[in-house]
């Protein structure tokens, strides 16, 4: 049987660390908190003789709302039914560890790390379950438990399915920061970054009750492409084979 165990905030609580903005650029939209705000960068050092010359500055433009923002990161989650990509999760105590993520929509996810991790993340569409191969277990969460409602819903608006916290532009990034609070691990802050044109999800980071974060940074996005539905298949009352 799949054992149902305490939170385990720091695997499923998955996230991301924010991309780098472009730097000068004047933030749109509502601000992100203070204590969220990106650290200010160290003056440029003179340049080299002969060496490249740095990118010159984007220009933000008039500012845009945010209810704009966020009507547009709706408009790209709710575009699509599929996605498959590589992931890259950083730990708050520094691990790192690298995997493939597969999504169908709605409710249906997989995350399969790379060895020498042991763990998998599979969602059905009704139960999450974290398997660790290594030491035979399953450990059995309801989805709605989850912080990746933006991933797992049919149709999602970040307004009313989650507290909307700031929303704003720099350059070609879009950040959405918003509350849930349904998570496993009680109220969590989930930190959503999508650049590029058309917008594109870059990386999350999910900052549980305690203020740990857990980063998520993806590459290789297709969402063209369905993953084989045997990825999401859940059997509860089996027994898993050490390895």
């Amino acid at each position: 049987m799949g054992r149902i165990r305490p939170p385990l905030a720091s695997v499923l609580s998955l996230g991301i660390l924010s991309i780098g903005l472009c730097s000068g650029a004047m933030a749109q939209g509502i601000p992100l908190p203070p204590d969220r705000a990106a650290a200010p960068r160290p003056a440029p050092k003179p340049p080299v003789a002969g060496a490249a010359k740095p990118a010159e500055r984007c220009e933000s433009g008039a500012p845009v709302p945010a209810a704009e923002l966020v009507k547009q990161a709706n408009a790209y989650f709710n575009s699509f039914a599929y996605l498959n990509a590589d992931f890259l999760q950083l730990n708050a105590d520094g691990r790192r560890f690298k995997g493939q993520l597969f999504v169908s929509r709605p409710g249906k996810l997989r995350f399969d790390y790379d060895a020498p991790s042991p763990l998998e993340i599979v969602s059905d569409g009704t139960t999450v379950v974290l398997r660790n191969r290594k030491l035979a277990t399953q450990d059995v969460y309801g989805i709605g438990q989850t912080p990746l409602k933006f991933l797992l819903k049919d149709r999602l608006d970040l307004s009313t399915d989650t507290k909307l916290i700031g929303a704003q532009r720099e350059c070609d990034t879009v950040t959405v920061l918003v509350e849930d609070k349904s998570t496993v691990a009680g109220t969590s802050r989930i930190r959503l970054v999508l650049a590029g044109e058309p917008l594109s999800l870059k990386q999350w980071t999910i900052s549980d009750p305690n203020g740990t974060d857990t980063t998520v940074q993806l590459t290789n996005l297709d969402t063209t492409r369905r993953p084989d539905p045997k990825l999401f298949a859940i059997d509860t009352t089996r027994t898993l084979d050490p390895k």
